[in-house]
Order: C-alpha cells, then structure tokens, then sequence
C-alpha cells in the first residue's frame, strides 16, 4: 500500500519538477549571454564578461559545506522554491539598474542552494527502478536549456537588452509555479549538526577521502577540468567568432550551442557503447578535444567552425559521461551520494573559477583570441596526456 502511494506522488510531482528544472536552467543560460550584451551596451572592458561567470560560480564554491545540509534539512521541491526565488530577485536587480557583476553573483547563489535539492530529490519523488530513466530526461532537458538558452538569450539581447531580463525573469517566475506542485515530501536525513564548522569539517573530510582514492581523483579531475574547459570555452567561442568569423552575440551563441548538441550526442554513444569499467579507456579522447580546440586558430568559414566545434563537443560527451558515472560510484562507496555531490559540486565550479579567471587575466592584458584559443587547447591536451599516461593501468572497481 506503500509503494503504490509512493508511486501516485512521483507521478504528481516529477513533472512538475522537470517543468521546474528545464525552465530555470533555460532562464540561468538565457542570462550569461543577455548580461554579456548589456556589458557592451555599458561599454564595459570586455575582461568583464568572463567575470561573470566567476561572480555565479564564486557562491558555489563558498557555500559547499552547507548547501547540502540545507536541502536536506527542508522538504526539497520548498528549497527549489527559494532558489528560484533567489534567482528571480537577482534577475530583476538586474533589470532594474544593479551591476550585472553583483546581480548575477545573486543568481549564483539560487542556483547553489539549488543544486543539491535538484539532484537529492529524485530518490524521493521515485523508486529506484525509474531512477536510471529519470536522471535521463534531467540530464536530457539540462543540455536543450543550455542549447536554448544560448540561442534564446542572443537572440533577445540582439533586439532589446531590458526586455530581455525581464522575459527571463518571467522564465523564473513560471519555475517557481511548477516547484509549488511538487508533492511536499516527509524529510529522510536528519542533520548531525548545524554548527556551520562541523559542517566544514564533514565537507572537509568527504573532500579528501575522495580525492585521496586513486579511482575518486581521476574522475574528480577530469570532470573537474571538464566543467572548467566547457563554462569558459562558451566565452572564449564568442570572442573568437567575432574576431575569426566576424559574427554578432547572437550568432556566435548559436556556435556555442553547437558544442552543447555534440554534448549531447557524446553522451547518448557513451551510454549505448562505454561501460563504466572502460572509463579510464575513453581519456584519450581529451587529448583529442584538446588538440581540435588549438586548430580553431586555422579556421576562417563558420562551415568548418560548427563542424569542429560538433566535434568537440561529442568528444566532450564521449568522455564526461562514463567518468562522472566512476565519480558517482566511487562517491556513494566512500562517503556517500550526498557527500559526492556537494564534493563534485565544489571542485567543477573550482574549476570553472581558475579556467575564467585565467581567461580574464588574458583578456585583460591584451593578449590576441588565437593566442588564447591555442594556449586553452593546448592547456586540455596535455592535461589530458598527463592523465592518460599516470591513470592508464587502473582497472579496477
């Protein structure tokens, strides 16, 4: 009688969550790209693009120790709710006249409390057996926000900047609605502590024992560079096809979008053909993605740039999917899924800080795109040689 109540709630409220998620994901993309268009409306330096993605990532990374603690402390489709509501407030700051910089950092901190919320609740809105088939349409509907959202968010900025915002933060708004119809679930995980240092010495502790185990540091590192290499390759593209391609924000969006679709086409060969215990086996295609990234430098048409970029991105899919399945695993054996996330979380938006702020200092001082474009390929491909060589004999699960 149990199991079939259960199952009449996930089937109320997992739509309602998807719902939810694609919007403020698709609002969260839409975003970058239209605050990227009002810093050039503000004849801002253009080093400030990149920061904003360091402003958003910056809550992620502070925050780490606590925001699992906090979702769950509290049914989470109501955490869902406050973030979105967060992001909302962060948005319209933003619209009406704050720096997009601070304005967007707010929506990073929506979007920190969110994460752990989005992830933890499927295990309680559905039973185990869906949970492989769920966290396909998560995954599936994340990567059409991040295709869309590029698109959609040129493709406003191009006609009006503050009508922009402002349908985004409807985007929100209607995201917030679809949380409200999510069942309001009885809390499973009681907190050992709410002492903000304890919760610092417990993420601490999770940290390190993952990233000490051999198998845990690999697949942390790789998604870590991943994620990094993905969120500021999104800035670099734009630059690059001003300068190699002469193209506006918003057509230099729809090439970013194409790396997201190879994503996606990565990850579904990497789901039908590469087992999790092959994982180690698909690291060379980093070296790959690497070295496409440097020839970008030689590419002049938008032709063979969508093509290399496709490539790219499927290399990208190929290789993110089977790690991060090892992540996971190793994860939820050593500290637990909870744990892994929060760890995870902390060290991609690490990650995604050093590369854009690499990025920014190069931006600052002038240095040419194609020098840029080749020093970030080139910086992937021999991590990824690095990686190859150290973690080529490790087999084992």
């Amino acid at each position: 009688m149990q199991q079939t109540h259960f199952n009449l709630d996930s089937k109320k409220g997992f739509y309602p969550y998807l719902s939810a998620q694609f919007l403020s994901a698709l609002a969260d993309n839409a975003l970058l790209f239209a605050a990227i268009a009002l810093l050039a409306e503000m004849n801002a330096p253009t080093w400030h693009q990149p920061l904003l993605l360091q402003f958003f990532v910056l809550a992620y990374i502070v925050l780490a120790p606590f925001v699992g603690a906090f979702a769950d402390s509290r049914p989470k489709g109501q955490v869902m709710f406050m973030s979105n509501g967060i992001k909302l407030f962060g948005c319209l700051a933003m619209f009406f006249g704050m720096e997009p910089l601070y304005a967007y950092g707010i929506v990073g901190v929506g979007a920190a409390t969110y994460s752990p919320a989005k992830y933890g609740i499927l295990t309680e809105l559905l039973p185990r057996e869906y949970l492989v088939a769920a966290n396909g349409w998560v995954e599936g509907l994340t990567v059409a926000a991040i295709i869309l959202g590029a698109i959609v968010g040129g493709l406003l900025a191009k006609f009006d900047v503050q009508m922009a915002i402002l349908i985004i933060a409807v985007l929100y708004l209607l995201a917030a609605v679809f949380n409200r119809y999510i069942p309001t679930l009885p809390i499973n995980h009681k907190i050992k502590s709410k002492n903000p240092w304890f919760l610092f010495k417990d993420f601490y502790f999770s940290f390190t024992k993952l990233a000490n185990d051999r198998l845990g540091q690999l697949s942390l590192a790789v998604t870590t560079l991943f994620w990094g290499a993905g969120a500021t390759l999104r800035l670099v593209i734009i630059a690059w096809a001003a300068y190699a391609l002469n193209f506006q924000l918003d057509k230099a969006t729809q090439l970013s979008a194409v790396v997201a679709f190879g994503v996606a086409i990565g990850s579904v060969i990497a789901a039908r053909y590469i087992s999790m215990k092959n994982s180690v086996k698909v690291l060379p295609l980093g070296v790959l993605m690497g070295a496409f990234v440097c020839s970008m430098v030689f590419v002049s048409s938008w032709e063979y740039a969508a093509l290399l970029l496709l490539f790219i991105g499927i290399f990208s899919g190929m290789l993110i999917v089977p790690l991060n399945a090892l992540l996971q695993h190793r994860g939820h054996i050593l500290i637990g899924s909870g744990h892994s996330i929060a760890a995870q979380n902390f060290s991609e938006n690490l990650g995604i800080l050093i590369l854009s702020g690499a990025y920014t200092l190069m931006v600052k001082n002038d240095l040419p795109i194609n020098g840029i474009v080749f020093i970030f390929g080139l910086f992937v491909l021999m991590s990824m040689v690095i990686a190859t060589i150290y973690y080529s004999q490790d087999n084992k699960y």
